[in-house]
């Protein structure tokens, strides 16, 4: 009986919309680890009706110490429901293949606290699912490391910028404010 409560709970629930799952966007619909961790994180669950800015970064490239910036706006912004992720891609070859040193670039270099996922390609037929939908979405993928991603809080990408769009103080940070209605 208990079996059957809880399977008629879920149904009304999943009905009523007031589960994560109900109202995740496909762009969200990804199971993925964390950076450096056994431990795994459904985007869906743990982001659906936030803003969140997605970026591809690699440890050795010009573009890394833009981590300060994007830690700069996560900490800026995250009390008004911004969450900032970054991937790790290999894909211009310019990241490490050894998380530890992925994660202490991220997290002792740059004092990174948003979360990092595991390594994984973003771009072209090996692309994760979420940079898939976001080039389906945007019509972009990624030309370089540093490209990003803003998405609304429907899970619907709303721009896309470049490596050279700095996080603070231009374009990116504008279109986060409108997103989140400040």
């Amino acid at each position: 009986m208990n079996a059957i409560k809880h399977a008629l709970l879920t149904l009304l629930l999943i009905s009523s919309g007031s589960t994560a799952f109900a109202n995740c966007n496909s762009l969200l619909d990804y199971d993925t680890r964390k950076l450096r961790s056994e431990e795994s994180i459904n985007l869906c669950d743990a982001y659906a009706g936030k803003v969140i800015v997605m970026v591809n970064t690699a440890s050795n490239c010009g573009f890394t110490p833009q981590f300060k910036q994007l830690e700069q706006l996560h900490q800026q912004y995250k009390d008004q429901g911004l969450v900032v992720l970054g991937f790790p891609s290999n894909d211009f070859r310019q990241e490490h293949k050894d998380e530890a040193k992925t994660a202490d670039v991220c997290y002792i270099n740059y004092g990174v606290t948003f979360q990092m996922l595991s390594t994984s390609s973003v771009k072209g037929d090996t692309a994760n699912p979420v940079f898939k939908a976001l080039a389906e979405q945007t019509g972009s993928a990624p030309r370089w490391n540093f490209n990003k991603y803003v998405v609304n809080k429907d899970g619907q990408a709303i721009a896309t910028y470049g490596s050279r769009e700095l996080p603070l103080g231009g374009d990116l940070e504008k279109t986060v404010k409108q997103a989140l209605g400040i």
